[in-house]
């Protein structure tokens, strides 16, 4: 028995992607027009965003572009409401927006530092799950997408703090999967390993660093941002129908060995701002 291709398609459907400027976001809210979806574009920069706009718009999709400080619950649940005005419906949220800010020693870590974390990689997810939340359980569909990282499956020396919060979203994934799926409405979380961002840019764009860190992925290689979005796609179509409280983990096979290096030597030079 084949598997049709419409299973995957998302015409007719509507999607906010927090961190839409660039990276993973960008190349999620490429495909989603790509696969027949009408798209809101969130991030903090209004120019970058009106550029993937043009490209949305190229595809023969709908965009909106919405500027917003995801810390902030007030412009989440107005960002929200503009979605829904402007597109008529949410059936898709993906949780894309964080970033770590600091890499280095636990007993470096400021209490700004941590705050920082907790605000941009939980807070957000946590008002953008609630608002879009009550859309979705009311109109009985959708699809919630949480982006965390591998950071929050293990212990990460040097990146405490990011771990944590990753590790925090995943459970929260699980949770509410639990909890709306009575509702129709899936929460799934996808679990990238190490991509090529400008998250990552400081780790990715020294050699030693990369080549260190790469010997603990048995892929041999760096990820793309591309890399991602068919995870993304699969999560918010009907193909995914009965997926929810899974963490898919893209990795290059990353989480499947034991030991490797880790960021206690390759980031030796201490503190780095991204």
């Amino acid at each position: 028995m084949s598997v049709p291709l419409s299973l995957f398609s998302l015409e007719g459907r509507t999607a906010l992607v927090t961190g839409a400027s660039r990276g993973i976001g960008r190349a999620i809210a490429l495909a989603y027009a790509e696969a027949g979806a009408d798209v809101a574009l969130l991030a903090r920069s209004t120019d970058a965003l009106r550029e993937v706009a043009e490209l949305v718009e190229k595809l023969g999709r709908q965009a909106v572009v919405l500027t917003c400080d995801v810390g902030e619950e007030d412009q989440v649940r107005a960002a929200v409401a503009d979605t829904v005005s402007q597109l008529g419906r949410l059936d898709v949220l993906v949780n894309n927006a964080g970033g770590f800010g600091f890499a280095g020693p636990f007993l470096d870590l400021r209490a700004e530092d941590w705050a920082r974390a907790i605000r941009l990689n939980l807070d957000s997810v946590v008002y953008f799950c609630r608002a879009a939340g009550r859309v979705m359980v009311r109109q009985g569909s959708g699809s919630v997408i949480n982006i965390g990282s591998v950071s929050g499956v293990g212990g990460v020396p040097m990146l405490s703090h990011y771990a944590a919060v990753k590790a925090a979203t995943a459970s929260l994934t699980r949770s509410l999967a639990a909890e709306w799926a009575a509702s129709g409405v899936r929460v799934n979380c996808v679990v990238p390993g190490w991509i090529t961002t400008e998250l990552t840019k400081a780790m990715s764009g020294q050699q030693e660093i990369s080549d260190g860190l790469l010997r603990a992925v048995p892929a041999g290689r760096w990820g793309d941002p591309e890399d991602v979005v068919g995870a993304a796609v699969y999560l918010a179509s009907d193909a995914a129908k009965l997926t929810t409280g899974s963490c898919l983990t893209l990795d290059g096979g990353m989480t499947s060995t034991i030991g490797g290096p880790t960021l206690v030597d390759l980031l030796a030079m201490g503190r780095i701002e991204v």
